[in-house]
C-alpha cells in the first residue's frame, strides 16, 4: 500500500507542462503504484501561477475518485489585523465537506505570525493536520523562518493539539547541523555529510506533533546526500515520516517517482525492513488522517 501525502491538480507554474487534471493525476498514481493520494489546494493564495486548484477544485476532483483521492482544504491568513477572518467557520465547513487536512499552507509570512498561529490553533481543535511549505525567500511562496527554525518550534509548542507536516527546501535543509543561511532557501540544495545538531531531527525528537513529508526534490535530496545518516534518520523517525511525491506536472521527467524508487531500493537490499518501509509508505498517513 502506498499513500501519497502530497499531490496536486491544476496549474502550479507558468510552464504549460506544469498543469494536470485529476485524470492525469490518477494516471501518474497508477504508473507509480500509488493507491491513494492527498490532493493539496493552492489556488486560494493570491499567486497568479496557481489555477484550477483552490479548495473547491480539489473537493470536486476528489469526488470523482473518492476511493483514491483525499482532499485537503486551505485558508489564507490575513496579512494584517485590519482584515479579520473567521478561520473556524471556513475550516469547519471544509472538514464537513470531506477535507482531512489543511494545505498546502505557504503564505509569504513568518511561520509564527499571529494570523498563522490562529490558523494552526483552529486546525488542531478541528483535528486537521497542517501541511506547510517552508521556503525562506521573502516575496516568493512559502512560510519563512530563521536558522534553527525557532518559529516552527514556537508553533508546535503553543499548538500541541495541531499536527504539523514539514515540507520544503528550508525545512529539509535543517536536517543537518551545519547548514548555512545562504543554503537554506532552495537550489542548489545543501549537499555533503549530514552533521549532528540539525533542527529537524531535534524538533522531531522533542515534539510528537511534528511530522515530515518526504516529497519533492528537497525531501529526496535530504535522504540521498548522506545515505548512512539518512537511513539512521528514517529508522529513528519511522513513525513520523510520510511518503509523498509532490506530483504537479502532466508528465514526469523521471519514469517513476524518485522517492518511491529509493524506498524500494532500501527494502530490496535489506537496508530497511518491511515494517519500517510500510510505516513510511502508508501506515503513518493512515494513522494521522484516520484513513
Amino acid at each position: 500500500m502506498l499513500i501519497d501525502i502530497h499531490a496536486h491538480i491544476g496549474r502550479i507554474r507558468p510552464h504549460p507542462d506544469a498543469t494536470l487534471d485529476v485524470d492525469d493525476l490518477i494516471r501518474i498514481m497508477d504508473a507509480w503504484g500509488i493507491d491513494r493520494a492527498c490532493v493539496l489546494a493552492l489556488g486560494d493564495h493570491a499567486n497568479p501561477h496557481y489555477r484550477d486548484n483552490d479548495s473547491e477544485c480539489v473537493l470536486a476532483a476528489c469526488r470523482k475518485f473518492p476511493e483514491r483521492l483525499v482532499p485537503f482544504g486551505l485558508v489564507v491568513p490575513a496579512m494584517s489585523s485590519d482584515q479579520p477572518m473567521d478561520y473556524r467557520r471556513k475550516l469547519a465547513e471544509l472538514k464537513s465537506r470531506g477535507c482531512r487536512g489543511v494545505g498546502e499552507f505557504l503564505p509569504d509570512m513568518p511561520f509564527d505570525a499571529p494570523a498563522c498561529l490562529e490558523v494552526y490553533q483552529v486546525a488542531g481543535e478541528l483535528g486537521l493536520p497542517v501541511l506547510f511549505d517552508l521556503h525562506d525567500v521573502a516575496g516568493e511562496y512559502g512560510l519563512r523562518d530563521a536558522p534553527g527554525l525557532p518559529g516552527l518550534e514556537y508553533a508546535v509548542q503553543h499548538c500541541p493539539e495541531t499536527s504539523f507536516i514539514g515540507h520544503g527546501p528550508s525545512f529539509w535543509a535543517e536536517i543537518s547541523g551545519d547548514v548555512t543561511p545562504d543554503r537554506r532557501a532552495g537550489y542548489p540544495y545543501p549537499d555533503g555529510p549530514i552533521t549532528p545538531g540539525g533542527a529537524v531531527p531535534r524538533l522531531l525528537s522533542t515534539y510528537p506533533n511534528l511530522w515530515a513529508d518526504l516529497s519533492a526534490g528537497s525531501g529526496y535530496h535530504a535522504l540521498t546526500r548522506d545515505p548512512s545518516a539518512a537511513l539512521d534518520f528514517v529508522r529513528t523517525f519511522q513513525y513520523r515520516l510520510l511518503f509523498g511525491t509532490d506530483s504537479c506536472r502532466r508528465y514526469s521527467v523521471e519514469p517513476v517517482s524518485p522517492i518511491r524508487e529509493l524506498l524500494r531500493h532500501w527494502r530490496e537490499h535489506g537496508l530497511l525492513d518491511d515494517a519500517i518501509c510500510s510505516n513510511v509508505e502508508s501506515a503513518n498517513a493512515a494513522r494521522l488522517l484516520g484513513l
